[in-house]
This record gives structure tokens, C-alpha cells and sequence, in this order.
């Protein structure tokens, strides 16, 4: 066996699998190293992919060739579109998911792809010869050789678990952590720190009276994560329940605060802002008598559920005595209480656009590791860090996505420029374009960029084109038809809206509330076979096709403005200036703004300006500087 290759990829969770994934299937000899191969693509906290944001990224991995997509509509046993009362740019798709099938799904995709071997191993050290990484040493004293390596080793960097007093050293529950690696890229020049996380109970469905909850139920439309032309539902679909605490379950958590390792000095590391757990939600917001829970199965066939929004590290008998006091959990039954779990993570700023370290050429750092929380944004990350090690072996432009092309972009470009203080997730909120990265037209914005890369396969390339060409011909069917009053009139007036007093074209009356696409077919034949004929070639997806239409007739005016805001900001993009300046001696800087851009030392101007603590007037001395 040779234990010589292209790229070498740390990590088999979200981040990892995608990176594997990547690399091989555009054609390097890649590796990956697991610790478990048993848990390849295991879902650490919730069994869940998607939700605001989340969604959108998981769709654009999947417009791009990942692969997250698919396992994600393989495995799913509930689906839903979250924010439907909001406008297309909130829209997130979201799936619970069959943990164990989730991870045999991956295991299944990653054991068949060509180019790709697995190893299963602990790895303890990076070799690295002239500040270029070279290859590795695992635990059993196997020494690899690679031309890239790409780090995704989520949580087990150092891990330490936490509940109540109790610390136990490992990665996840009942997994290892690992050893001596933070410390082997430390010794380089590359800084780290410390970050927290954690996660909920696990209880027995046997011991729930699920009378006493709300149900919540799943959509079955046709709604997936994937662009492909998969089927919808593969597993019995399953409802959650929801419930909530009181001020009763809020007095046991208080008393049991001095043994919180939250609180307590235990833990004196960062934890995710948006993913609090309970008892931080009640010494954050005292006045608040009760916090929703969400209670979501883990499996198609298992008992275990999962208890979404109780996550903690207190004592395990605080939890339980906590729980009982919610009527639905009286009687509870728990297979292993929550906890926290501590690790290392290396400062994001310190990496370049495409992930690679600044420090260690042909590193490059994926997922948790960057400071990030979550599945979706793991994957994101380990896609376009696979991608550009496979550039770096074999040549080529590194692959970067901007800001108004993809939320990916907007992440990474958070990431590597403004670092993170507490472990990052995505929102919608996050994206000064997100009318222009809606999760309907992922696929018309990066697959023919990844088909040119190789990523994407020809099949892919082939059903975007189809269904940007049906979206072509409905959209100019709608902007050159003519509608007569006495034609419609009746119509309109059954639907809620204004009669005509003059004619107009199609596409007006489509641009009105009441109206749809579907409403309005009916009453308007020529439309009717329009319809049909710019669907007949992909009549499977045509749901699918009618629903990004319609989004694009109308937010047309919404979208042409944001990608004319995106234009003018793209010229600041075009002027480079890294290794243009010696910020620390250009006096005219505020002193913040030198610290700030000799420590990120950023690519373009634009990115300059996205820097926390550089004005526009810091800007405007660098555009004079720059000749503008």
C-alpha cells in the first residue's frame, strides 16, 4: 500500500466528507482519515440539516456538485420551508433526518467514489518542510505524504465534556478526543483558541405523554434539498411535537446554577450566541416565564428523541428533576443527559479566501476548526477547501465565491475578515444581497461555474440548462402577451383584484398580490400551453420551474436594484492591494485601522472596507493611495 497522495483530508464529519468528496471526484488521489469509520458524517447535536440560512447553503453545496443534498433527501423523515409568510429571499428548506441512515448514506457515496481511499486513524502531527505542509504521522505510526492536507476536525481538537462537576476528556460522547495535533500547527506560527459548545438530552419516546404536546407536522410537496432529478421521500415521513417550559422548571435550573460549569468559572470559553442552552436563556432573559422546547425523533424506527432547545451541561439530576416539572415529561426517561463540550479552533483571519493557511502553504482549514457552528456551514466550507487543494496540486486559479454569488461566500468572507469572538452560524440577516442568493436559484448561480470547474457533471449541467431556458420562456411569454379587459375582467374580479380599464401585458397582472402564475393559467389558455410547452421537457420538476417564474416576475425590479448595488461595489473588488502597502506607517490611518489591515492584510479594497474598525475615510486614503 502506498500511503503517498494529492490531498489528504482530516476529519470525517461535515466538513471533512464534503473536502473528500470534492477533491476526489475533480480527480486527485485523496485520503480520508477517520477516527470511526462507523461515524462518518455524523450529526454531533440535532439530527437535522437546513433551516434559516442553513438551507440556503445546503443548496448551493448541492448546486455546486456536494453531495450534502442528496444524503439530506435520502435520509429525511420530515421536511419543511421555513418562513413561508416572509418573501423568496427568507425561504429556508430544512429536514430532520435519520441519524444512522444519514451516516451510511455518506459512508455509502464516499466508499464508492473513485479516487478516494479511507484510513482509520487518529492523527497526531503535521510535517511540515519551508513552510509548506508535506504530509502527516498518525497515532500508529504510519507517516502519509501529501500535497495538500485539509483540516476538518470539528470539536476533537483537544475535546473536554462537561456535565455539572463531572469533566471528561473526548470529542463527542464516548469518542476520543484527539492529541498533540493543535499543538504540532501551533508550534508554526499559527494561534488558537478555545470555543464551547454542547447539546441536549436524549430521551426514551416510551416515557413521553404526547398528549399533552403539540404536534408538528411536515409538508410533502415537492420541496427537496437536491436539484437533481431525485425522488422526494424515501422514509416514512414523521411529525415533531413541541411544548414548553415554566416557572417552575426555571426555579430548578436556578438552584442548580453554582454547579453549572457555565457559570461556575468551569468553563471559560465562548459558546454559540444563537444556540444558547436553558440555563443561559434564563439567567439571560429573567423576566421570560417559559422557552419553547421542540421534541424531534432521530431516526425512522428508534425510541431516541431529541430535545431541541434544552441543551445544557448542569448537573445530569438537575436536568431530570428540571424536565419532570414539564407536564408532557413527567414520567421522563433519558438514555444520556446533555453536556458541553470544550475544544480548539484556530483564528479564521489567518487563512486566505480559498481556506488555505497564510502561514502553511498547502494548508487548508475546514469547518468547525475556523470557528464556525453547524452542519451546513462545515460543508460549505470543506467543498470549496476541497476544491482549491485539488487546484493546488494540479494548477489553476483558486476557486473563491463573492458575496452576492453564494452565502458561502458571504460566510468565508466573515470568517477570514472579521474572525470570529464566538462560534459563528449563517442567517439571512448575515447577507447584504440575500434577495440575489434565494434557495431557488442556487442552481443558476453556481452550477455552470462548477461545471466548468469539473465539479458539477454533465447530467447536472444539463437539467439547469433546461430549466433556465423554461424560465426564459415563461418569463418572455408574461412580458409580451397582451391581456383585454373584456377577456379577464371576470376573472380578475374572482380573484380579489382590479379590473382592467385598459389593456396590459401578462406579466402586470402577475406582478399583483392576489395573483399566481397557477391562478391565473386557468383563465388565460394561450398562457395555459405555454406553460406546458416550456415544462414538457422536464415535466417532473414542473412545480419546481412555476415556483422560480414567478419569483423572478415578481421581485424582478427588487433584484435587478440589488445586483446593481452588488455591480457598483464589485469595481472596490477589482482593485487589488495586498502587499501593496505598509499600512503600520501610513499616518493618515486611524491607529485602528493600521492594526487592523497589517493583521488581515486584505486582498481587494472591498474587503478593506468590510474589515470591523476600518472607516470610509480609512477607505478613501487607500483608493487616493491607490491612484483612484
Amino acid at each position: 500500500m502506498d500511503f503517498k497522495y494529492d490531498v489528504i483530508v482530516i476529519g470525517a464529519g461535515h466538513a471533512g466528507c464534503e473536502a473528500a468528496a470534492a477533491a476526489a471526484n475533480l480527480g486527485s488521489k485523496t485520503c480520508l482519515i477517520t477516527m470511526d469509520m462507523n461515524k462518518i458524517g455524523q450529526m454531533s447535536c440535532n439530527p437535522a440539516v437546513g433551516g434559516i440560512a442553513k438551507g440556503q447553503i445546503v443548496r448551493e453545496i448541492d448546486a455546486l456538485g456536494g453531495q450534502m443534498g442528496l444524503v439530506t433527501d435520502e435520509t429525511a423523515i420530515q421536511f419543511r420551508i421555513l418562513n413561508r409568510s416572509k418573501g423568496p429571499a427568507m425561504w429556508s428548506p430544512r429536514a430532520q433526518c435519520d441519524r444512522a441512515k444519514f451516516i451510511w448514506s455518506w459512508r455509502e457515496k464516499l466508499e464508492n467514489a473513485p479516487n478516494l481511499h479511507i484510513w482509520q486513524d487518529t492523527v497526531c502531527e503535521l510535517l511540515v518542510e519551508n513552510g509548506e505542509v508535506v504530509g502527516l504521522v498518525t497515532l500508529w505510526g504510519v507517516t502519509f505524504k501529501a500535497k495538500c492536507i485539509v483540516l476538518t476536525a470539528g470539536t476533537f481538537l483537544n475535546g473536554l465534556m462537561h456535565v455539572g462537576r463531572h469533566q471528561l476528556p473526548g470529542g463527542r460522547m464516548a469518542e476520543p478526543a484527539s492529541y498533540q495535533l493543535t499543538e504540532s500547527i501551533a508550534r508554526h506560527g499559527i494561534a488558537y483558541g478555545r470555543m464551547k459548545t454542547g447539546t441536549p438530552v436524549r430521551i426514551d419516546a416510551r416515557s413521553i405523554h404526547f398528549d399533552l404536546m403539540d404536534t408538528q407536522d411536515g409538508e410533502c410537496d415537492f420541496h427537496k434539498f437536491s436539484f437533481m432529478n431525485t425522488s422526494t421521500r424515501h422514509l416514512k415521513q414523521l411529525q415533531c411535537w413541541t411544548c414548553y417550559t415554566n416557572e417552575e422548571v426555571h426555579r430548578i435550573l436556578r438552584e442548580g446554577l453554582p454547579d453549572s460549569p457555565l457559570f461556575n468559572g468551569q468553563i471559560q470559553s465562548i459558546g454559540p450566541r444563537y444556540c444558547p442552552s436553558i440555563e443561559t436563556k434564563i439567567v439571560t432573559f429573567p423576566d421570560k416565564e417559559q422557552h419553547q422546547l421542540f421534541l424531534e425523533p432521530e431516526g425512522e424506527t428508534t425510541q431516541e428523541l431529541y430535545l431541541n432547545g434544552f441543551s445544557s451541561s448542569l448537573p445530569m439530576d438537575i436536568q431530570i428533576a428540571a424536565l419532570k416539572k414539564v407536564p408532557a415529561f413527567k414520567d421522563i426517561v433519558i438514555y444520556r443527559p446533555g453536556y458541553a463540550i470544550e475544544y480548539d479552533y484556530f483564528d479564521p483571519t489567518q487563512l486566505k479566501h480559498s481556506l488555505e493557511s497564510k502561514i502553511i502553504k498547502n494548508l487548508f482549514f475546514a469547518g468547525q476548526v475556523n470557528g464556525t457552528t453547524g452542519y451546513e456551514e462545515a460543508g460549505g466550507q470543506g467543498l470549496i477547501a476541497g476544491i482549491n487543494a485539488h487546484i493546488n496540486c494540479h494548477g489553476g486559479e483558486a476557486f473563491t465565491l463573492a458575496r452576492d454569488e453564494a452565502y458561502i461566500g458571504v460566510l468565508i468572507d466573515d470568517l477570514v475578515t472579521k474572525g470570529v469572538d464566538e462560534p459563528y452560524r449563517m442567517f439571512t440577516s448575515r447577507a447584504e444581497y440575500r434577495i440575489l442568493l434565494r434557495m431557488d436559484d442556487a442552481d443558476m448561480r453556481l452550477t455552470e461555474r462548477a461545471y466548468h470547474l469539473g465539479l458539477a457533471r454533465e447530467d447536472r449541467y444539463q437539467l439547469m440548462k433546461t430549466k433556465k431556458e423554461a424560465l426564459e420562456q415563461i418569463v418572455n411569454f408574461a412580458k409580451n402577451y397582451s391581456m383585454k379587459p373584456a377577456l379577464i375582467n371576470d376573472a380578475l374580479e374572482k380573484l380579489g383584484t382590479t379590473p382592467l380599464r385598459q389593456g396590459c401585458k401578462l406579466i402586470e397582472i402577475l406582478n399583483r398580490p392576489q395573483i399566481t402564475i397557477e391562478n391565473i393559467a386557468e383563465h388565460v389558455p394561450a398562457f395555459q400551453r405555454e406553460l406546458e410547452k416550456a415544462t414538457a421537457a422536464d415535466s417532473d420538476r414542473k412545480e419546481e420551474i412555476l415556483e422560480a417564474a414567478e419569483i423572478l416576475i415578481k421581485y424582478q425590479g427588487y433584484i435587478d436594484r440589488e445586483r446593481m448595488i452588488a455591480e457598483k461595489l464589485a469595481r472596490l473588488e477589482s482593485i487589488k492591494i495586498k502587499g501593496k502597502f505598509d499600512y503600520a506607517s501610513i499616518q493618515s490611518l486611524s491607529t485602528e485601522a493600521r492594526q487592523k489591515l497589517v493583521k488581515i492584510d486584505p486582498e481587494t479594497i472591498a474587503q478593506a472596507s468590510r474589515i470591523p474598525g476600518v472607516s470610509p475615510s480609512d477607505i478613501n486614503v487607500l483608493l487616493v493611495l491607490s491612484g483612484r
